[in-house]
């Protein structure tokens, strides 16, 4: 996703928002969907207190992945912390994940 950062490094809080609302659909534990054309599975486990939540997902039958941790912070706002990748990544994924429409089974 083209200008997810502003020049402070900072997401712009539309986009933000929006990532917030996209990451609360995510149900906890695994589900399959997919993003662009290809099939994802991915697992989403949140703290008790919600202030921390993590996601893995992983290109099924490829190599990609994707991975972060997003903390809430003190008053309004939260962190994203990507695992090795760019926020821009991140976002774009949890923005773009579409869950499958059949019930998700079991992990592999």
């Amino acid at each position: 996703m083209p200008d997810t950062m502003t020049a402070g490094g900072k997401t712009p809080p539309s986009i933000q928002a929006a990532f917030d609302d996209a990451l609360a659909k995510f149900p906890d534990g695994y589900i399959d969907g997919y993003f662009g054309s290809r099939s994802w599975g991915v697992t989403v486990e949140r703290s008790e207190d919600g202030k921390r939540a993590w996601l893995y997902g992983e290109e099924l039958g490829g190599t990609d992945i994707v991975s972060f941790n997003r903390l809430s912070m003190a008053g309004p706002g939260s962190m994203l912390k990507p695992c090795e990748m760019s926020s821009a990544k991140v976002i774009e994924f949890v923005l773009g994940f579409e869950p499958s429409t059949a019930k998700a089974a079991s992990r592999p």
